[in-house]
């Protein structure tokens, strides 16, 4: 379970860029809603000492009981499913022992190992009808679970993840062009029908932000205000910003035109606070943190390894950029924190276990090669 390590061999240069990230968060967090920092500086504190206790585990010991961490995860979200807290008309939050919360971003983590281990494991096979009916099958539940919380961007980065780690594990590319081929039309076709008034495939409310974001002029008032008030603070923040906690009246966080901006819209506070430069050096942040995970990803001991990583910078890449393109008008709205950025004890802790399992990888590819 534990090896000897050398110091030398340690990804530091990841552990500064997460630290990095994490520090502007806890700024913006700061000026966006000064009564959360404290808890935001805690979950750091909390989640960095998890992911270096984690970096010097095997990671390979984990992935033994990779069976009983997918159960752990489907009752983890069933529990939610009966016994969650309603927030905002739904259900995604759990309380247990007098601490609330959101299973869902731990399952991206546990799903992430699992599938890395089934994929090592049936790697011979990964092609064949069978495994691919199996693998289906077993994402099926978690992510039919999540979707009923409701949370569909949660859903859409999960099904990502697992297609990023099914294509590493080797899936075919014949058999990828051809999913791709039936699957882009029947996309389009899908969305043509959520665009229905009688439509009954998605919930109204998501409909609703859909046609926001087509037609903002005529939800400028409703479904289409924080949007649009977002991508105007964006913009006013210019080059190098107005200032963390200023108190220009021309502010649009200062307004109190954006509800909830420490969580989902933190990015409009970089922009508008910390400019263009501010949101340049996220980006950067948050993309060297995705490469440096695929680096890490190319030099693995094992297959397991390698998709333990990039699932990692899947996870980092896609709900960064969707976050991203939501505050700046790209995407329709949906409820994706920004990695390591947005408010929130559950997403961050869980990003830096996963990260913890991306370090210790690091560790064991270097010392496969020393030895």
């Amino acid at each position: 379970m534990f090896k000897n390590y050398r110091v030398r061999d340690y990804d530091f240069k990841l552990i500064l860029m997460l630290v990095a990230i994490t520090l502007i968060g806890i700024l913006a967090i700061g000026s966006a809603k000064e009564s959360v920092q404290n808890k935001q500086i805690m979950g750091f504190i909390v989640g960095f000492f998890i992911m270096i206790v984690l970096s010097f585990f095997d990671y390979s010991f984990f992935l033994r009981f990779h069976w009983v961490i997918y159960v752990f995860d489907i009752l983890l979200l069933l529990m939610v499913r009966f016994f969650g807290e309603d927030v905002n008309n739904a259900r995604r939050w759990l309380e247990i022992a007098g601490i609330q919360f959101q299973p869902s971003e731990l399952t991206k983590i546990m799903l992430i190992l699992f599938f890395s281990q089934f994929i090592m494991k049936h790697r011979e096979k990964i092609n064949s009808l069978k495994n691919i009916a199996l693998m289906i099958i077993l994402l099926v539940p978690p992510l039919l679970l999540v979707y009923k919380q409701p949370d569909m961007s949660t859903s859409i980065v999960i099904l990502l993840i697992f297609c990023t780690l099914w294509y590493v594990g080797g899936l075919s590319s014949k058999l990828i062009f051809g999913v791709l081929a039936v699957v882009v039309p029947a996309a389009v076709i899908l969305f043509i029908l959520v665009l229905q008034p009688d439509q009954q495939i998605i919930e109204s409310y998501q409909q609703t932000r859909i046609l926001a974001w087509l037609e903002p002029e005529k939800y400028a008032t409703g479904a289409a205000y924080q949007q649009t008030n977002a991508m105007m603070a964006i913009g006013s923040g210019q080059l190098w910003g107005k200032g963390l906690n200023n108190n220009m009246i021309s502010s649009v966080k200062n307004g109190n035109f954006i509800s909830e901006p420490q969580t989902d819209f933190i990015y409009t506070i970089v922009g508008e606070e910390l400019g263009f430069v501010g949101g340049c050096a996220v980006i950067i942040l948050l993309f060297l943190i995705t490469l440096e995970c695929l680096s890490v990803a190319r030099k693995a001991k094992d297959l397991a390894g390698t998709c333990i990583c990039c699932g990692m910078a899947a996870l980092v890449g896609f709900q960064s950029f969707v976050n991203i393109a939501v505050a700046t008008g790209l995407f329709p709205n949906t409820g994706v924190p920004l990695p390591f950025v947005s408010y929130g004890l559950t997403s961050l802790v869980s990003l830096y276990i996963g990260m913890g399992f991306v370090l210790n990888v690091r560790l064991q590819c270097v010392r496969k090669y020393n030895n």
